[in-house]
């Protein structure tokens, strides 16, 4: 599956337990008529995907829905839901005019004063 949007936020990356189990968050909003944020967790390794990536960047993230199942101390089950990235894209091309030649200024062209009225329409058809 996959989201597309505009980066809201990004998280410092989190470090858990003995065993360094490593966490970090991206918000992405939704370019849609009702916008969403939406949380993805990046895990491990993957959290270095966002490190090349800053807010207000258009982005094509590749997610995985988790779920899991968690019983309380009261015996009570409990259902938790996550979206986990593992893949990010930038949507903006890196430099958006390298194909376009430059412009030169407006004064390196001649004005056209000597018009003549009667050729005005010199078209063939």
């Amino acid at each position: 599956m996959e989201v597309q949007g505009k980066i809201k936020l990004i998280n410092q990356e989190q470090t858990f337990g003995n065993n360094g189990f490593r966490k970090r968050e991206l918000v992405v909003t939704t370019d849609e008529q009702y916008p969403q944020s939406i949380m993805i967790e990046f895990v491990q390794d993957k959290c270095d995907l966002l490190n090349k990536h800053a807010v207000g960047q258009d982005v094509k993230v590749s997610i995985n829905l988790r779920g899991r199942e968690w019983t309380n101390p009261q015996g009570e089950v409990k259902y938790f839901n996550s979206i986990q990235g593992w893949r990010i894209e930038n949507l903006q091309s890196e430099a958006p005019n390298a194909n376009i030649p430059p412009v030169p200024p407006m004064d390196a062209f001649e004005p056209a004063d000597n018009l003549n009225e009667e050729d005005h329409d010199d078209l063939p058809f």
